[in-house]
């Protein structure tokens, strides 16, 4: 029965979340600087939630360093996700090798 209330607390809580900003804000939103930080916000927390874990997803700092530093230049030079992703997926590889040969 604990598990039942587990859920609907969860659902009831999903649900506020979702309808609170649909009914505080009915009308379209004009300020120029609320409409920017709305539309970055996703990033930055996306960007909060998977860098940290980019560091402890692999067996060693340096494969993980590796492949950070391969995908920041890629997506610097403007490539898309897929390159970027597979490069460092590569080059984490290729560094988790080359440290189980040490």
């Amino acid at each position: 029965m604990r598990y039942v209330w587990y859920i609907l607390v969860m659902a009831g809580t999903t649900y506020l979340i979702r309808m609170v900003p649909l009914v505080l804000f009915q009308r379209p939103i004009r300020s120029r600087f609320v409409r920017s930080f709305l539309f970055y916000v996703p990033y930055a927390v996306l960007g909060a939630m998977t860098f940290p874990a980019v560091f402890f997803s692999t067996g060693s700092l340096w494969s993980a360093l590796a492949g950070t530093a391969v995908a920041v230049v890629l997506a610097f030079r403007g490539c898309g996700l897929l390159p970027v992703a597979l490069s460092a997926c590569g080059a984490v590889f290729v560094v988790e090798r080359l440290l189980a040969l040490l």
